[in-house]
């Protein structure tokens, strides 16, 4: 007996056959000709090695064996349908999934995200926040919001903005140290580093803002690194020390209070933050509002002009 897996298209002719009960009736469920249900079922019946039919009369009927293989057929062929459900289902839900670096969802995105909400009406929305990027093969149905060349794998993306940063504190800390605001004190104060990680080597750190200043303090220690922006910022919230922030990170901060500008010099990021999407994403509105929303919320930071529309 050959242990190979038959041909699917014998497979299904037979399915439909036991299922249906006659060629002519399996011939119509699967649109071919009856002559050629026949064909795939003596294709299955050579390959098995096995008498699978008798005759009744006029009519062919399963053997024993073979309604045993067929109801494990069948089971197999429910399971298909079942995914074949999921998979449409799938794709008409509603729910738009977005993936992204965690504070970028957290201080960026989250605190805009009820613009689109009262722009688009009550579209359910799931966040995953992680570093690690989407395979680019199963990203359809979603948006991954990733900083720099990490979007090169996807099938498709667009430029968000390229941000900017500048160095911030808590109003407890600078009412410790009001000479925070001179970049030669702040050097000697307490200092909150981010480490992206070798493969960012090219982001600002605190040695390129006080060069920039015109300060040359000698290696920089700070009183403590994070890997995450959104720790960092929480411990200059928590008055630990001045942290060299992203505008876009820290806007929702400066606006309350909770944190401070302690200087006007800027230094741009190398890379922008980039949108991406797989092929089938946009077939659904709920993503194609997602994606014409985030380009308007962010046309001013590339520095394009706003019209009122």
């Amino acid at each position: 007996m050959n242990t190979a897996l038959p041909p699917l298209r014998a497979l299904q002719a037979f399915e439909a056959f036991g299922r249906l009960g006659s060629v002519n009736s399996a011939a119509r469920a699967l649109g071919v000709t009856p002559g050629a249900i026949s064909q795939q079922l003596k294709l299955l019946e050579s390959h098995v090695g096995l008498p699978l039919f008798v005759k009744d009369g006029r009519r062919a009927m399963l053997t024993p064996a073979a309604r045993s293989y067929h109801d494990l057929i069948s089971q197999g062929f429910e399971r298909l349908l079942l995914a074949q459900d999921y998979i449409v289902s799938h794709r008409l839900n509603d729910e738009l999934t977005i993936s992204g670096l965690p504070t970028l969802l957290q201080k960026w995105l989250n605190p805009i995200l009820h613009r689109f909400r009262a722009a688009a009406g009550e579209i359910p929305i799931r966040i995953v926040a992680t570093h690690q990027e989407s395979d680019p093969r199963t990203l359809e149905q979603s948006f991954r919001l990733t900083y720099g060349k990490a979007a090169q794998p996807y099938a498709h993306s667009r430029v968000l903005f390229t941000d900017h940063c500048f160095p911030v504190c808590s109003p407890e800390y600078l009412e410790r140290h009001p000479e925070a605001r001179d970049p030669a004190a702040l050097a000697r104060l307490p200092l909150i580093d981010i480490d992206w990680g070798l493969a960012y080597s090219a982001v600002p750190r605190w040695g390129n803002w006080f060069a920039a200043e015109g300060v040359s303090p000698g290696p920089v220690r700070p009183v403590a690194v994070h890997s995450l922006s959104g720790l960092a910022l929480e411990a200059a919230a928590a008055g630990q020390g001045a942290v060299l922030a992203q505008a876009s990170f820290v806007a929702s901060d400066l606006q309350s209070g909770r944190l401070l500008r302690l200087s006007h010099r800027r230094l741009q990021m190398p890379d922008p933050y980039v949108i991406c999407w797989g092929p089938m994403t946009l077939g659904r509105m709920p993503a194609r509002k997602f994606l014409d929303w985030m380009m308007l919320e962010t046309k001013a930071l590339r520095g394009e002009n706003v019209k009122a529309s």
